[in-house]
C-alpha cells in the first residue's frame, strides 16, 4: 500500500502538482491525498465524473469512445487523466474508472478497473481486476493509482 503522505513527499521533492479525476472512487484518491498536512503544496484539484456524459463535458473524454467502448474502458481512463492534467493545469493527472459491484456495469463484472497516470511525457493506463466488495475494489483502486503515479514521478 502506498501511503498517501508518501505520495504528497515524492510529487514535493519533484516539484510536481497532480488533478485527480475519478469514477468509481468518487472522491477517493483526492481525499486521501488531501488528508496529508502539506498537500495544498502538491494538490490542484479533483473533478468527480461519476456520470457519463460528465466524463465528455467536463474531462474532454471524447463522446465517441464512450459510444463504442463504454466508460469502463483503457483509453476512456488515459483521456481522463490527461484532461484533468490540462485543464487543473497539473504536473500529473491521474484517473480511475470501473466497476465497484456489486453488479456488473456495461457488460464488465464488479471489480473490473481501469486506472491511468498523465505526465508530461505521455500517458499510460493499467487494467485492474479486483476481488472483493464495493468498498474494497474502491479503496484498492486508490491504492493502485496512488502506486502508479509514485512509480512514474520517481521514474522521470
Amino acid at each position: 500500500m502506498t501511503a498517501p503522505a508518501d505520495v504528497v513527499a515524492v510529487l514535493r521533492a519533484a516539484g510536481a502538482t497532480v488533478a485527480t479525476a475519478e469514477s468509481l472512487t468518487g472522491g477517493l484518491v483526492c481525499a486521501s491525498l488531501v488528508s496529508v498536512a502539506g498537500a495544498s503544496d502538491v494538490v490542484r484539484g479533483g473533478v468527480v465524473a461519476y456520470a457519463s456524459d460528465l466524463k465528455t463535458s467536463l474531462l474532454g473524454v471524447d463522446p465517441g469512445v464512450v459510444a463504442s467502448r463504454g466508460t469502463v474502458d483503457a483509453i476512456v481512463a488515459e483521456e481522463m487523466a490527461v484532461g484533468v492534467r490540462d485543464r487543473l493545469g497539473a504536473t500529473y493527472g491521474v484517473s480511475t474508472t470501473g466497476v465497484a459491484g456489486p453488479d456488473p456495469s456495461e457488460g464488465r463484472p464488479a471489480g473490473t478497473v481501469f486506472v491511468a497516470v498523465a505526465s508530461p511525457s505521455g500517458v499510460r493506463s493499467w487494467p485492474l481486476d479486483l476481488p472483493g466488495g464495493r468498498d474494497e475494489v474502491r479503496s484498492a483502486a486508490v491504492d493502485a493509482v496512488l502506486s502508479q503515479l509514485v512509480a512514474t514521478v520517481l521514474a522521470g
